[in-house]
């Protein structure tokens, strides 16, 4: 994404005869404050954001196409299970109970966990089972039934809080862990990890050129797709920069230093109270519901209504009491703008609301990684967000093809070039050094999958350098 003049693959390797470049320079130390302190900093950042794009780019292209076929999948769904979403347009539509009756009736297997009304005049309703054979225990069983008629239409697997179906379903866990599973996820939370280092110091590359070295036009060969490189990279970063801090969000080691950091300031994300108040008479209520049904007490209807009565539209989410001694709870599920994220619990026996959530009540910081999400995902502006990310991914998968292409082209394109000279934190002055490694220290704790790769590089790249050394030395 930035002037990045290619080198060769081993992070030590010299031509033939010897390589000046890695020699240590010797310090230039600049003045506080003066405009020459850059020029020690350019070569670091420089060094640094070649050797992470290089070792880093073929996970972020896996992460570039895959996400752009999530983001495409959106539509894809709606084009492939159109028979199970939608329905003919009709006059009345029956109460959520007979619905649920009818998906059971088809469907006797499993426990209901959760039912989502038809949210809109051509929607299907879903009634999710989970614990059905053959579908995975982080999956259920979606039953989509006409709300006006009673038919159902289909069944499919689903998967996550935007019900996700097959096709999105495989996209998304291919995107996230390439189907490895746990162990997969960690590609994922490396390349988001990186991203933004990359990103940022492209950016910082591109603005310390000179004017007249951006120019695409006119040029040819390297120094053309030199200038491409940074042109594009300077319009993305921000996309970039944005994708990694929301990917981060919800991965394996930084997402969970992230959360715990957000309950350290009480900026957590508040859910509703599921507990009855009731007494004993709303535990016999709830579990007075046949076993896989979800109906307790007052019913799916009068639940619904108490939710409607405390301002919940469509889309919503009823999940049935988790045991004896819970409450239904009633969610909005919108995602996009405006997002729709209030939630009440309703006991079961008298059909009261014995708690709310309201969206509007939420810290700043769960806001802020609410909608960070749903912007990530596509979900948040619909279409266009989608088309915005497919158009990231592609910038992506560009830069990548570009920062390989002046790496050959440097070697006369017969072969990769030379490395970036060594030695460029010596050149740093210490009052800016030392505050750097302090920063980059506090960053790697907190965002492991880039500190711990950072130290490795920094460790090879010495070993390689001082047998290069001794092997000057002994000639």
């Amino acid at each position: 994404m930035s002037t990045v003049p290619p080198t060769s693959p081993a992070l030590g390797t010299a031509p033939p005869g010897g390589d000046p470049s890695d020699e240590t320079p010797k310090p230039t130390p600049a003045a506080p404050g003066s405009r020459g302190a850059w020029a020690p900093l350019r070569p670091l950042v420089l060094r640094l954001h070649f050797y992470a794009g290089v070792f880093v780019a073929p996970f972020l292209l896996v992460a570039a196409v895959t996400g752009f076929l999530y983001a495409g999948a959106f539509q894809a769904e709606k084009l492939v299970y159109a028979h199970e979403m939608t329905v003919p347009v009709g006059d009345v539509k029956l109460p959520v109970s007979a619905q649920v009756e009818a998906a059971r009736k088809a469907h006797p297997e499993g426990t209901v966990s959760a039912v989502r009304p038809s949210p809109g005049r051509d929607a299907t309703t879903r009634v999710m089972l989970s614990g059905v054979a053959g579908v995975a225990a982080t999956h259920t069983l979606a039953v989509f039934v006409d709300p006006y008629t009673g038919e159902v239409r289909g069944a499919l697997e689903q998967y996550g809080s935007t019900g996700a179906l097959p096709l999105r379903t495989w996209i998304d866990e291919f995107h996230r862990d390439l189907h490895l599973g746990e162990n997969g996820r960690l590609y994922s939370e490396f390349a988001a990890s990186w991203l933004w280092v990359i990103a940022a110091g492209g950016l910082v590359l591109w603005f310390s050129r000179r004017r007249a070295l951006r120019k695409v036009r006119g040029t040819s060969g390297r120094r053309r797709a030199l200038g491409l490189h940074g042109t594009v990279g300077a319009w993305a970063a921000v996309g970039f920069l944005f994708l990694s801090a929301t990917g981060l969000t919800w991965s394996t080691y930084a997402g969970a230093n992230i959360d715990e950091l957000r309950t350290s300031l009480g900026q957590s994300t508040p859910s509703v109270s599921a507990a009855a108040s009731g007494g004993d008479h709303a535990g016999h209520a709830a579990a007075s519901g046949s076993g896989g049904d979800a109906e307790h007490g007052v019913g799916l209807d009068e639940i619904l209504a108490a939710a409607r009565a405390e301002g919940l539209g469509d889309p919503v989410e009823i999940v049935p009491p988790a045991d004896a001694s819970s409450a239904y709870v009633v969610k909005q599920v919108q995602r996009s703008w405006p997002e729709k994220q209030d939630a009440v619990a309703v006991d079961p026996a008298t059909g009261e609301v014995t708690d709310v959530s309201r969206f509007a009540d939420h810290p700043l910081l769960a806001k802020l990684t609410r909608w960070g999400i749903d912007l990530h995902t596509g979900v948040l502006f619909g279409l266009a967000n989608q088309i915005a990310l497919m158009l990231l991914a592609l910038a992506l998968i560009l830069l990548i093809v570009l920062g390989y292409l002046m790496w050959w082209r440097r070697g006369r394109g017969s072969s990769f070039g030379r490395p970036i000279p060594r030695g460029a934190w010596a050149q740093v002055p210490p009052y800016v050094l030392v505050p750097l490694m302090a920063a980059v220290a506090v960053v790697g704790y907190f965002v492991p999958l880039l500190g711990i790769p950072l130290v490795g590089f920094v460790l090879v790249d010495v070993v390689l350098g001082e047998i290069a050394h001794r092997r000057r030395r002994a000639a």
